[in-house]
């Protein structure tokens, strides 16, 4: 297997990558409509999930629009400084796990880590543990961790043993009126524990990127912590900024 192929980026990153040239070089300009949906999985010969998920990739960054009923529409102006920054606890805060495709691995009570239950600031209490695996057909590209009090992730849903059909941020506004403020975002390149090398299906050795987020409320309160594993060889983490 060549490098290139051994290191390619996931399905949804390559569309991704595909249609920011094609906006860059004029072949979409601002306000035209990209191709449907049925259009790019025949083009890039992928499954739905994949597409919808490149496109709400660019959604998320302020790069498209996407009106139900009529596609996904250019924006006028391109994305600029770090608000549009690629933030990986915002997508997951954002984005419906049932858009995807994910294997819920747990969906329970468990005793938080040390550094989990100093966040949350639940002492020894047990908290609520949502775990799930993302998956890009037969690739494990991330495991996520979500971390909240118990009363506040069964409040929220996120007992539930299946995929979520809502986005994260919603259930937890609309289910227990808490208001999110700010997220904390840590990013940090190690190696996989033994459980995460095993979820996803790659060597001790290979490197990944941590990211630990704290999710805050209005009145500056942990509410939730989203742990994430994603394998270095499949994730480029870009941002854009003002000089």
């Amino acid at each position: 297997m060549s490098d290139d192929m051994e290191y390619a980026p996931p399905k949804y990153a390559q569309i991704v990558q595909a249609l920011r040239r094609r906006i860059a070089n004029g072949t979409y300009p601002p306000g035209s409509a990209l191709p449907s949906e049925a259009q790019l999985v025949k083009e890039f010969g992928v499954s739905r999930p994949t597409v919808v998920r490149a496109l709400q990739a660019m959604q998320l960054r302020g790069e498209i629009e996407r009106e139900h009923g009529r596609g996904s529409f250019v924006k006028a102006a391109p994305p600029s400084g770090g608000a549009e920054a690629s933030r990986p606890a915002r997508t997951v805060l954002d984005q419906a796990e049932a858009e995807s495709s994910v294997e819920v691995r747990e969906a329970g009570p468990a005793a938080a880590p040390a550094h989990v239950a100093r966040l949350l600031d639940v002492g020894g209490a047990p908290v609520l543990r949502r775990q799930y695996i993302g998956r890009e057909g037969d690739t494990a590209c991330e495991l996520v961790s979500l971390w909240a009090s118990q009363e506040l992730g069964r409040t929220a849903g996120l007992d539930q043993a299946e995929p979520l059909t809502v986005p994260l941020r919603r259930l937890l506004q609309a289910g227990s009126g808490v208001r999110l403020a700010h997220v904390v975002e840590r990013l940090s390149a190690r190696r996989p524990t033994t459980e995460e090398a095993k979820l996803l299906e790659i060597s001790k050795g290979s490197p990944i990127f941590g990211v630990l987020a704290s999710v805050h409320d209005s009145e500056g309160r942990v509410v939730l912590v989203v742990e994430l594993a994603l394998p270095g060889e499949l994730h480029d983490l870009e941002d854009t900024y003002t000089l």
